[in-house]
């Protein structure tokens, strides 16, 4: 069976899954390596994925997991998290314009919890405002440009948003 970054056609190169080792507040191994991270843009339909790592600062889109009245499709998730071993993850936290919350942002908390809870890892939120429009304008400029052939859907917008979010914790992160 392939893997999920197996998948992937078009995009920047997709780091591998690494062993899990102890990692500080960054994401950054006790020994000072490559830690892998993975982001997700929550959604009440779909819930984007992007990874990256701490020592190249970039991310790439894995995937967009559906999500129902049931939520979460947490076997899909937890199939993610163990492939790729991540050492952090990202939330993005969805805010209205003027920084209060959104309908939303309740919702995303408690994925984030959780998350952490059944895996045991450090879960950051990140302030996701514009996320999918910046990354709906990326995808776009990318296909007019000739470097995306296929149509933008609606999942490789969320996973690239999940792209802009952890590259915004890379930003952010000393």
């Amino acid at each position: 069976m392939p893997r999920s970054h197996d998948r992937l056609r078009e995009g920047p190169a997709v780091p591998e899954p690494a062993a899990p080792k102890p990692a500080d507040s960054t994401g950054q191994a006790a020994s000072g390596g490559p830690r892998v991270v993975l982001a997700f843009d929550f959604g009440s339909r779909r819930i984007g994925v992007a990874c990256g790592d701490t020592v190249s600062r970039t991310a790439a889109p894995l995937d967009a997991i559906p999500a129902g009245t049931g939520g979460p499709r947490w076997d899909a998730i937890d199939a993610l998290l163990r492939e790729w071993q991540p050492a952090l993850i990202v939330v993005g936290l969805p805010y209205n314009v003027d920084g209060s919350d959104s309908t939303q942002t309740r919702d995303a908390r408690g994925f984030a919890t959780e998350i952490g809870r059944r895996h045991g890892l450090q879960v950051v939120l990140v302030d996701e405002r514009y996320s999918s429009r910046e990354a709906e304008a990326r995808l776009k400029s990318a296909r007019e440009s000739g470097l995306r052939r296929r149509r933008v859907a609606k999942a490789d917008v969320d996973a690239a948003a999940a792209c802009v979010i952890l590259e915004r914790w890379f930003s952010e992160a000393t």
